[in-house]
């Protein structure tokens, strides 16, 4: 038996509008299991992002269920809710923006240290502060230095030494190298693997770089306005992408060989609203291979091989 750290169930997230409702996050189910990176990858604005801090409770979620270790977290507040988050931590996608301009590193590093109850004093604190530090590649010279002084590659690996201060079993990393150089985005994705490696932790791996995650995840759901269309292993994804948003995703990753090209599959039709949808396959208007069936209900994600889940009516053609 699989021995998953964290199970999400029929999670939804709906934002109200003077529209209706925005379907975010639409009746999301999987598992991790310990020691596995899933990564999350879709289009801006498909909810990959919502999802995440759903899961980490930084959101309220409309319905669902989310699992950690086996307990339900949904309905945690107060302190039962900040001694989960001791072992669910985040990491943001714009580390300048996630941490405080106004203090220096070893402020930054230790605040969790110390709301959570990890260190006794400030001499304490500091010392933990410098083991993190030299953890995550930082230089001990830049222990009182601020945000503004630092690169965009340094003020990540700070926010990732805030998230394994409290020493967590579980991270979601929402887009953690998206606005870094492509060198300083290779360091951070081995910082994260040489960690996982070490301290056994589980990662929720959002982007949308397929060739990053491709590298970085174990498994690979793809997302589509608010709903999971396809899930499997990063290998038989990337081996056999059976829904049509799945092969139009992949036909657009560049190939690093001069001259040489992949066949685009441009999609064309309207965006369908994520407001109030019908009950149709979100995709159909933008389908090659849609039919009236499409048009008329939602396909559940259904097993079409060992291990590999695909949201579409017309799976099995594939």
């Amino acid at each position: 038996m699989a021995d998953n750290i964290l199970e999400v169930r029929n999670l939804k997230k709906y934002f109200k509008t003077h529209k209706g409702q925005v379907h975010a996050v639409d009746d999301v189910s999987f598992t991790l299991e310990r020691g596995r990176t899933l990564g999350v990858v879709g289009e801006s604005g498909c909810g990959k992002s919502t999802l995440g801090r759903v899961i980490l409770q930084l959101i309220k979620p409309t319905s669902g269920s989310v699992l950690f270790n086996g307990k339900e977290v949904t309905g945690l507040k107060g302190g039962d809710l900040r001694r989960m988050r001791k072992d669910m931590q985040m990491i943001f996608q714009d580390p300048f923006s996630s941490i405080d301009p106004r203090r220096t590193v070893c402020q930054i590093i230790g605040e969790p240290l110390t709301v959570h109850g990890i260190v006794k004093n400030r001499a304490e604190r500091e010392e933990r502060v410098l083991e993190l530090m030299k953890t995550v590649g930082l230089a001990e010279r830049l222990i009182n230095a601020y945000p503004h002084e630092l690169d965009g590659g340094r003020r990540q690996r700070v926010g990732i030494a805030c998230a394994l201060a409290v020493e967590p079993g579980f991270i979601v990393c929402d887009e953690p190298v998206s606005a870094l150089d492509v060198s300083i985005q290779a360091q951070i994705l081995n910082l994260l693997k040489e960690m996982q490696r070490k301290r056994g932790l589980s990662y929720m791996f959002i982007t949308h770089d397929l060739s990053v995650v491709n590298h970085f995840s174990d498994d690979i759901a793809v997302m589509y306005l608010g709903q999971i269309v396809e899930m499997t292993t990063a290998e038989a994804l990337f081996d056999h992408p059976t829904h049509p948003y799945t092969q139009a995703l992949l036909s657009a990753i560049p190939i690093p060989e001069v001259g040489a090209q992949r066949q685009r599959i441009i999609l064309n039709g309207e965006i369908s609203s994520p407001i109030d949808p019908p009950d149709a396959c979100r995709f159909a208007k933008r389908c090659l291979y849609a039919t009236d069936q499409c048009r008329q209900k939602c396909p559940s994600l259904t097993e079409v091989r060992p291990g590999h889940r695909v949201a579409c009516w017309r799976a099995n053609e594939f």
